[in-house]
């Protein structure tokens, strides 16, 4: 069985641990100023598109696809890297100036929590984070958007 290197770590048993614990709280973050909510199409728009995520994390590099869209006046999501498949994001909301796709997955009959955030710098590149079960593992990197089929 193939696995990431971020699943078949001993770093991310220990997540699992903590995301029974994290999953029981969906409070926002110590210190936010700005209450996230539910992103609308026309606040998404700069981050509708096909982006590839390149990280790092403590047990080395990740790639994701994340796919950003609207659907039905609703901002979605689709999150896969060549070791996961597609896992659909419903939850996306906007805090200040980034976008958070929150959703969780089945990792071995236990769920997960994760969190994708993107934002965008003052020269231009999209900075990414993947927080995973409620921040125990954090992957940073950046977002590059897909070129658009012409």
């Amino acid at each position: 069985m193939t696995r990431t290197t971020l699943l078949s770590s001993p770093v991310f048993a220990l997540l699992l641990g903590m995301s029974a614990a994290a999953a029981t709280s969906q409070a926002p973050a110590a210190g936010t100023q700005a209450t996230p909510h539910q992103t609308t199409a026309a606040e998404a728009a700069r981050f509708v598109g096909d982006w590839i995520l390149t990280m790092q994390g403590p047990n080395g590099p990740g790639t994701f696809n994340l796919s950003v869209k609207v659907e039905s006046e609703k901002v979605v999501g689709e999150i896969s890297s060549e070791m996961l498949p597609k896992q659909a994001i419903n939850d996306v909301t906007v805090d200040k100036e980034s976008l958070v796709l929150s959703y969780s997955f089945d990792y071995q009959g236990n769920a997960v929590d994760a969190a994708v955030t993107l934002t965008p710098g003052t020269d231009g590149k999209v900075a990414a984070q993947i927080s995973f079960a409620g921040g125990a593992y954090v992957m940073t990197g950046s977002a590059t958007k897909k070129d658009a089929p012409k």
